[in-house]
């Protein structure tokens, strides 16, 4: 019985996950403890959480594993501004403390960082580091119910890769054919983020909300993607990329993109951040969009053809680009395709540990063929009924405490109904960057100005971002074109044409803010400008609590699904605590709290008017 303990760090998204014979005990972001988004930092209160869910010590594990092989990084870091010199002089001077001591010398970061976790045996400790690319693959093989499949790995870059095929049979990963730095669909893709003023690493989300907004057939659209594909990269049939450099600032800049290039290329200024959103940020952004679509399913298709495998696993950052997976399941290349919930650099430190787990020590692979072995994701931490209690005191809340769970479904429902919003706290929070039914915001879909009250009045974001539904998984297939189910939110697929609304004649000539408004379905607030939805399929085998209350909904009102966005707010990590979550309902216009079995009325709660004393600050995103 192996214990592997499996950390990322020092780039974003730290994360730290543990293993103790093949089955995930626990997996969890640092940023949630820290209350930093994406903080790259040594994962400490990650690590702690899970030795403490797996009962072990350090002393006890039989390896550590960390999510990349940092000399292999330093080595194309080097290499990289030899080749582009004298190009890169200033940010190589002002890079090379850090990764002196992040790169080169991180093995004894790692120890320093275990030392405050609690005491060790130095000569005990088996650390051992894994590929990159081969740590995303691991991610998603390994919990599949797939004996054999092919893994497509994509994004930004790891140690020279940028993406990467193999084929996963049983407890091996056999790593075909890779794709190399500085030619990245992963970074092309986070340039189009930059240049459309929103943070890379975080804002690619932003980026593909926007998509739906711009006319696919708009004359600036052709012109974009024309010049796109002529100009700054030539995708080849196998889906490799090759990107001309001289538009690209990432390999030895402090930037995206050669700012000045691209504007005379696209004849369009690089937007700043926060300023106003016109039609033409809206077109490239479709553009860039199709782009990155039509390079997914030809790797895809590379992947069919050199591995002859029925079914895919997918990861890397480029696997959150939900849009592009649901074209890719349209397409029925592979009988069917898995992709790992947590599919950025977070999910390497799983990736790293399962990796270890079956090609190192050779453990035997035991697959579930109803589900995959991921526990529906939730294998964050959980709070007691006395933790709960303890915060209570703490803020001095005013709550009712409800012993049976059926009343707490059936009121939450009926105030989500009425047009309520509620913050819903239950059990072990989700691993990953999606809020899946644990740590969630919800509405009523049907409500048209649902979109909006959230976007302003909850999350204080962007009023075009869109939000997705949590549906009954025995019902999706009565509102969404979509034939498997998608319990992690990573497929978007079409609202059914019996639900949609005629759009005007005129629609793509409106601004962008009413384009939002028009009336588009019966399920207004999860349908996006293009008749699609982000989906979340809601199991009762893996959470039924959600399940619970999304019945209750529907037997109250006939309709299976509620809008679901993470339990947030703009720059902030999802929820942790019960005291992060009461601090976010505080600071918010939500309507009701409910953490496990106590809820909270906001109008019930001390000065509760006064939402600037709950506030907290946190960074742009």
């Amino acid at each position: 019985m192996k214990k592997i303990l499996g950390i990322s760090a020092f780039y974003h998204d730290s994360a730290a996950a543990l293993i103790v014979n093949g089955e995930i005990i626990a997996a969890v972001q640092e940023e949630r403890f820290t209350r930093d988004k994406h903080t790259a930092d040594f994962p400490l209160n990650a690590i702690k959480y899970c030795l403490e869910e797996g009962g072990l010590e350090l002393d006890e594990l039989d390896a550590i594993v960390f999510y990349d092989k940092p000399l292999l990084k330093f080595e194309r870091l080097l290499q990289t501004y030899y080749s582009f010199a004298p190009k890169g002089i200033i940010s190589f001077l002002k890079a090379i403390p850090v990764w002196l001591n992040e790169k080169l010398f991180l093995k004894k970061l790692i120890y320093d960082g275990l030392k405050k976790v609690g005491s060790y045996d130095k000569k005990k400790v088996n650390l051992l580091f894994s590929e990159h690319h081969l740590s995303h693959a691991a991610s998603a093989f390994y919990p599949s119910a797939y004996e054999k499949a092919a893994v497509l790995t994509i994004d930004g870059v790891g140690e020279w890769c940028t993406a990467s095929i193999g084929l996963g049979e049983n407890g091996q990963i056999l790593m075909l054919k890779e794709m190399e730095f500085p030619h990245s669909a992963g970074l092309l893709y986070s340039a189009f983020t930059y240049y459309l003023g929103f943070t890379v690493n975080s804002g690619e989300y932003k980026l593909m909300g926007l998509a739906p907004y711009g006319n696919p057939n708009s004359k600036d659209t052709l012109r974009f993607k024309e010049l796109i594909k002529d100009k700054l990269i030539d995708i080849k049939e196998d889906g490799s990329v090759w990107l001309d450099q001289s538009y690209f600032n990432y390999a030895t800049g402090l930037r995206m993109t050669k700012d000045k290039k691209w504007e005379k290329l696209f004849g369009l200024k690089r937007r700043e951040a926060e300023a106003d959103l016109e039609q033409i940020h809206c077109d490239l952004a479709i553009a860039i969009q199709q782009v990155t679509e039509e390079i997914v399913i030809k790797m895809a298709e590379e992947a069919k053809r050199i591995t002859k495998a029925d079914y895919l696993c997918l990861a890397g950052g480029v696997a959150l680009n939900c849009v592009a997976n649901g074209k890719l399941l349209e397409k029925k290349i592979f009988k069917d395709i898995y992709i790992q919930p947590a599919a950025g650099d977070a999910g390497g430190a799983l990736g790293a540990a399962l990796a270890v787990n079956f090609m190192f020590f050779k453990e035997e692979r035991n697959i579930d063929y109803s589900y995959d072995n991921m526990k529906g994701t939730y294998l964050g931490p959980d709070y007691s009924e006395k933790e709960i209690q303890s915060m209570n005191k703490k803020v001095k809340a005013v709550y009712n405490y409800c012993e049976n769970f059926c009343d707490i479904s059936e009121s939450v429902a009926s105030k989500l109904s009425e047009g309520n919003i509620v913050g819903w706290f239950q059990g072990r929070m989700e691993f990953g960057p999606r809020s899946l039914g644990n740590r969630s915001i919800l509405g009523d879909a049907r409500i048209p100005e649902m979109q909006k009250k959230l976007n302003i009045k909850i999350k204080y974001r962007e009023g075009f971002r869109p939000f997705a539904p949590s549906v009954l998984a025995e019902k999706y297939t009565e509102y969404f074109d979509l034939d498997k189910t998608s319990p992690y939110m990573l497929l978007v697929s079409p609202v059914k044409e019996s639900r949609r609304k005629k759009l005007p004649d005129n629609f793509h000539d409106l601004p962008l803010m009413e384009k939002l408004y028009i009336k588009r379905s019966d399920i207004q607030s999860i349908t996006h400008l293009d008749f699609s939805a982000r989906i979340q399929t809601v199991h009762k085998e893996t959470n039924s609590r959600y399940w619970e209350l999304i019945n209750s909904f529907n037997t109250q009102t006939g309709f299976g699904l509620v809008v679901n966005t993470s339990f947030n707010v703009r720059g902030e990590p999802i929820v942790c605590s019960p005291y992060d979550a009461y601090r976010c309902f505080m600071s918010t216009d939500m309507d009701y709290l409910v953490v496990n079995d106590f809820v909270y009325y906001k109008k019930d709660q001390p000065d509760w008017e006064n939402k600037k004393k709950w506030m907290v600050k946190f960074k742009m995103d």
